[in-house]
């Protein structure tokens, strides 16, 4: 059995490997972007955009790093608050996209304002599908890896003995 940690931190990356995905595949689909300019605007919201932009790999790795910190911190307070409330982890699938959407709703109304990070792009289709991958790739992983968190820390009760009338046949 895992130590429940384990199930939220996995949670943490396997949210943090759609997203940095999702937006990796998009912009350079769309764009033609480089995953490392993908990965320098996520540092640009620590740097700023001037010293994130022209800092090679170097940015690109804190970009990285910073963006798998933000999502094991959003798979972390979701088990937390699934530990308070127990039809969070009982009901991932329903209460996962909703916490997705809240997540988008404070990531791009709240942290990167705040942020030094140039603001998100306002392109309609990235902006719903978005919307679309924090429900389902990011809410529901941090959900469904709480739930197996909240799992793997029940004990485990052994079956019943065997009544004697079964031991009989």
């Amino acid at each position: 059995m895992k130590k429940p940690s384990s199930y939220v931190l996995l949670g943490g990356l396997v949210a943090g490997a759609f997203d940095i995905t999702y937006a990796c595949t998009f912009w350079f689909l769309k764009r033609g972007v480089a995953p490392r300019r993908v990965l320098q605007s996520v540092a640009s919201g620590l740097l700023g955009p001037d010293a994130s932009f022209n800092g090679g790999w170097r940015t690109a790795l804190l970009g990285l790093v910073l963006h798998f910190s933000i999502a094991t911190t959003m798979a972390v307070t979701y088990y937390l608050f699934a530990r308070r409330w127990s039809e969070l982890w009982q009901r991932p699938l329903r209460y996962g996209p909703l916490y997705g959407l809240l997540l988008y709703g404070v990531m791009n109304y709240i942290v990167v304002p705040l942020s030094r990070a140039l603001p998100g792009s306002p392109n309609t289709v990235w902006v719903l599908l978005s919307i679309a991958v924090h429900a389902f790739l990011i809410g529901t992983p941090c959900a469904i890896f709480a739930r197996r968190a909240m799992l793997a820390g029940q004990p485990v009760t052994p079956p019943p003995p065997p009544t004697p009338e079964l031991v009989a046949r």
